[in-house]
This record gives C-alpha cells, sequence and structure tokens, in this order.
C-alpha cells in the first residue's frame, strides 16, 4: 500500500503573549500559533504531504517578533522541506536551495537568498492555512503589506485544476494510442487511484492487446511536477507487473509503453537503460500535447549520465586549515561530527544533523579571506558574531539534548534528517553493514554532476578485494529505493568505466577491481517499502544488489537482520 488515510494532525499546544508582545518560551517552540506537527504519510509521486490548518489565532494588532517568526519557520520547513515561497504568484524561492534568517529588535527583517535573488521583508503577521505559511509582508519604501506565502506543496494547482489537467490528458492518450496502435485493443484506461496497489492519480495508466499480446501503458501529462515525472518508471514496473498477475492465463504482458512529456525524460531514460531486457519489453515514447505526436526513445541509450566528478579533497590540509574554527566549535560541543566539503569549506554534525560550518569568506576591500563560521539548521543561517554567540549556544544545546539515541521521538531535531542520522553511524563503522567492505576508504555525500542534475551519492566506499561498493540509505518508508539507488549505481560505474575516481583522487593507494559495483539498499526492517521486492526483479543482472534490513533500533547500534539477494532464474516476459 502507498498511501494511507492521512493521520490526524497531532497539535503542538502553544499560547500567545499579547503584553510581551512575543512567544512565551518553552524550549524555543513557536507559542504564537497553533500548529500542525503531521506524520507524514507514504509518499506518492507527483503529491507532496501537506501540513493543514486548524486553527489560527490572529495577531493582527500585534507585531510578530523576530523570535517567534524565527521559531515557526522552523517547524514548518522541518515539516515540509521541499517548501517554495511566493510573492504575487510568482515562486521566488526553493527551500531545498534557498536559504534565510531572520533578526531584529522591535522589527521583524526575514532575509532570504538564493543564487538567483535576495529578498528582505518586514514581516507584521502570520498565520498557517490550507498547507501554507501565509506572512503579511512589507517591501522597504512601502506603506501595504503584500502576502508572502511559503508553501508545503511546490504545485499550487487547485485539486480541480489538476483533476481537469488529468481528464484532458486521458482523453488525447486515448486518442494518441488508438492512432498508434490499430492492430490492438485498448482496455481498461484510467486515472483512478488505487492506494492499495500503490497506482497513484497522478498517471493514466491501461492495458493494449492484441490477441494473447498485451503492454502494460502508462502516462504522465506535461504539467505535473518533475518530480513525478521522474518517477513514471517505478509506478509503470508496478502496474505493468500488477497486470501480468491479473492476467495471468489470459494474456502475455510483454512489457511497458511508458509516454513522457518532451525533454523531461532524461532520469528515466537512464533508469531503463539498467533495467532487464529479458524481464520485459521497455518502450518509451515522447509524447507532445500539443501535436499529439509521439516520438520514440532510445530506452537502452542511458545518455550523458555524468559530467562531472568533484576531485577529492586533501583532509588533512582542510583540517589544518580550519583549526581555529574546529577548537572552538569542539570547546562547545565536543561530539560534533567534522566532514571536509571542500578545501574552503568542512561541515559539523551532531549525529548526522548539520549545525555549523566554517569557511573562508572574502575580506571587504582587500584581496584576503577570513574564517567565518555560519550556523543554523538548514533552511536557517546566521554568521557567529558576538551578537549572534547566545543564539548558537541555544541552539547547540537544544541539539544536544534532543539529538539523543534515546530523544523523545516527538521532538524536532531528534525528528528531522534521520538518514544523514543513520549514515553517521554507518560511514563511522562500515563493517557492521558487511564484513567485506573496507573502512579505510569511506567516502559521504559524494557530489557527482549529471548532464542535467546534480546526485548526492549517499556512501561509497570499495570491498577489501577492491570492489567499488554503493550504499543507498532510507531510514523511512520509500517506494523509490530501489530504482534510487540504481541512478547512484549507474554514475559510480560510469566514473569507474572512465578511470574518473583515480583521477580524483579516490581510493588512494587502492588498485581497484574492474568489476561493476556492488549496491547495497539500506533501511529499517519496518520502512521498506511491500513494492520493493517487486521493483528489484526487474533491474539488469549486470547490478549485484544486496537489500539489507536494519533493526529498529538502529539508533543505538546498526545491526542487520535480514539479507536479500537476486533470483536471476526466472525471466519473467518470456516464461
Amino acid at each position: 500500500m502507498l498511501d494511507g488515510a492521512p493521520r490526524r494532525p497531532r497539535l503542538l499546544p502553544l499560547t500567545f503573549s499579547a503584553r510581551k508582545g512575543k512567544c512565551g518560551i518553552r524550549s524555543r517552540i513557536a507559542q504564537c500559533l497553533i500548529i500542525t506537527q503531521c506524520c507524514a504519510p507514504r509518499a506518492c509521486a507527483g503529491t507532496t504531504s501537506q501540513l493543514h490548518s486548524v486553527r489560527v489565532i490572529s495577531l493582527q494588532t500585534i507585531s510578530i517578533s523576530a523570535e517567534c517568526l524565527a521559531d515557526l519557520l522552523e517547524q514548518f520547513l522541518a515539516n515540509a522541506p521541499q517548501s517554495v515561497a511566493l510573492e504575487d504568484g510568482a515562486v521566488l524561492f526553493d527551500f531545498s536551495t534557498a536559504r534565510y534568517s531572520v533578526t531584529g529588535e522591535g522589527k521583524c527583517i526575514l532575509h532570504i537568498w538564493s543564487e538567483e535573488r535576495n529578498v528582505v521583508r518586514r514581516v507584521l503577521d502570520a498565520e498557517i492555512r490550507d498547507g501554507s505559511l501565509r506572512l503579511q509582508a512589507l517591501r522597504f519604501g512601502q506603506s501595504q503589506p503584500n502576502l508572502l506565502e511559503i508553501c508545503a506543496d511546490r504545485d499550487r494547482r487547485a485539486g480541480t485544476l489538476k483533476r481537469a489537467a488529468r481528464a484532458r490528458y486521458q482523453s488525447l492518450l486515448e486518442r494518441v494510442l488508438r492512432r498508434e496502435y490499430p492492430g490492438f485493443r485498448l482496455e481498461h484506461l484510467s486515472g483512478s487511484p488505487d492506494l492499495e496497489h500503490s497506482f497513484s492519480p497522478v498517471y493514466t495508466r491501461g492495458l493494449l492487446r492484441a490477441g494473447q499480446s498485451a503492454f502494460a501503458v502508462l502516462g504522465v501529462n506535461a504539467e505535473e511536477t518533475q518530480s513525478a515525472v521522474d518517477a513514471a518508471l517505478t509506478f509503470g514496473i508496478l502496474w505493468m507487473d500488477y497486470q501480468r498477475q491479473h492476467r495471468a492465463g489470459q494474456a502475455l504482458v510483454e512489457g511497458l509503453k511508458l509516454f513522457l512529456p518532451p525533454g523531461r525524460w532524461e532520469i528515466v531514460r537512464q533508469r531503463a537503460a539498467n533495467l532487464n531486457g529479458d524481464a520485459a519489453k521497455w518502450q518509451l515514447y515522447e509524447l507532445d500535447e500539443r501535436s499529439e505526436m509521439c516520438d520514440s526513445i532510445d530506452a537502452a541509450d542511458s545518455g550523458n549520465i555524468i559530467s562531472r566528478l568533484t576531485h577529492a579533497v586533501d583532509v588533512p590540509a582542510a583540517r589544518e586549515r580550519f583549526a581555529t574554527s574546529i577548537a572552538r566549535i569542539h570547546a562547545l560541543a565536543p561530539a560534533a561530527e567534522i566532514t571536509v566539503e571542500s578545501a574552503s569549506e568542512i561541515i559539523f554534525r551532531l549525529y548526522g544533523l548539520e549545525f555549523a560550518r566554517a569557511c573562508l569568506t572574502p575580506v571587504s576591500g582587500s584581496f584576503r579571506n577570513r574564517e567565518s563560521i555560519i550556523f543554523g539548521v538548514a533552511p536557517a543561517e546566521y554568521e557567529l558574531d558576538e551578537r549572534s554567540e547566545a543564539l548558537f549556544g541555544e541552539l547547540l544545546q537544544r541539539i544536544s539534548e534532543q539529538r539523543q539515541p534515546g530523544g523523545s521521538h516527538t521532538n524536532l531535531f531528534y525528528r528531522i534528517a534521520p538518514e544523514r542520522w543513520l549514515e553517521s553511524l554507518i560511514t563511522r563503522d562500515i563493517r557492521a553493514i558487511d564484513e567485506r567492505l573496507d573502512g579505510r576508504f569511506v567516502y559521504s555525500q559524494v557530489p557527482a554532476f549529471a548532464a542535467i542534475d546534480r546526485a548526492m551519492l549517499d556512501v561509497l566506499t570499495c570491498t577489501l578485494d577492491g570492489r567499488l561498493a554503493v550504499l543507498e540509505l532510507k531510514a523511512n518508508e520509500d517506494i523509490h529505493l530501489p530504482l534510487q539507488g540504481l541512478d547512484y549505481w549507474a554514475r559510480v560505474r560510469w566514473h569507474q568505466q572512465h578511470g574518473e575516481f583515480t583521477r580524483n583522487g579516490y581510493f588512494a593507494g587502492r588498485d581497484l577491481s574492474s568489476a561493476p559495483p556492488l549496491l547495497y539498499l539500506v533501511a529499517p526492517v519496518l520502512r521498506v517499502h511491500p513494492a520493493t521486492d517487486v521493483l528489484l526483479r526487474y533491474l539488469s543482472p549486470r547490478v549485484e544488489w544486496t537489500l539489507l534490513q536494519l533493526d529498529e533500533r538502529w539508533r543505538e547500534e546498526v545491526r542487520v537482520v535480514n539479507h536479500k539477494h537476486p533470483a536471476r532464474s526466472v525471466a519473467a516476459f518470456s516464461a
């Protein structure tokens, strides 16, 4: 089952102090609004878990304080890290990449910035409504506030608009299929959700049949998000497999015909190139909805998988360069983990949660650089100086108290970034996953730049005999685990074949095997999506994968309780 009925939001009992004009402080949790704390259901491609408002206390007569707004943003973005900021109906920022700070005494100043733009607004009022944090904000020099909306769901179309677009696409796809496949009978074309079998309403699905031969069909319209398009192959495989089971003895479902929007199918093609061609016929098409023309995409061509791998960093030199910052942080947080991000930046984490970084910043009016410490839990960022030192100390105290193996599951800093927490434990002792792995060569979050996106490989290592190994980690149930792992495996394989690891300084002094990388898919035993086994059956035999299921108490000790390996004896569509 992909998604169940939404759970009833749990309310945080909050109060607002009108006399002080700011939040009453209890562990610095925002107390000026009734906030819903949602337990995210299983993700469905093309949809976003929303924060639902229940009740809002008006702040119209009292200006919101900087401290209160900072807490509201922290809570809201922790529950909805992929939020976007809109103003005048236009998307200004995507908080997966943008950063913000809140400052001001007497006035509440919100600063948001990204590589594309930089805005500063004075915030007067805030409320949570319909999955959005709505801020009444003043531009400098203006007397009337505008609405600055931070939305949990980046697809802001109303439900009726989404349904209408999907209905139009279903009719269009039906016309195209009848025209392109006159010898086939079109059966069961639908976009209705079927959560029991993990079928999302985002996709139109059907079956083409000619006698005893049949093909599963799945299409996605151009108005859906890119993440929904990328996920189409996952749901196409599940739909095809369901049809095989459902039609057993009636028809042979030979494969999948997948219809994708123009220019947005590279990730899908790369994944399809590493599926098992003996298990099914994988056929991809680019469908232009305006012309209703359909062109074939070569599913065997993985395209330009990776264009560049960043060079390995000289870790001892970087640690020496930032010795002053390291000493300062360790004096406050002795357990802080240090990760060298680049020659000019190091990251500080506690149980995988990044709380600060040291970097070199230019000195105004000179060609020199100075060492700076930036702190905050992303996307919040503040520079550490005399004015912010108390705030930094308070943040560290909160993280240290809450982010512990025995911490409360309801605490913000316990809940967020669970995969980074798991990653920090595994990289500390990689052999807890498999004794064949070499603990001397463990690279976490290796940046790999593809032709169309930037990817971070969770963990890259090798075995004691020099065979590369890729680890894809999930702390929560995720239907996309197998194909995301396949993405990273394909990137590593490409680099391996082009000699990129040696050339970029990875695995220094180690002779690497030319054998294809091993793929480890790692998740807690009760957090493995039920569809995972089906998806793994269709990976190429070139991909030697292992599904490792961990004890649910992995925060206390990483312990593998179950292994699964591929069964190569079944050829699904030729049987």
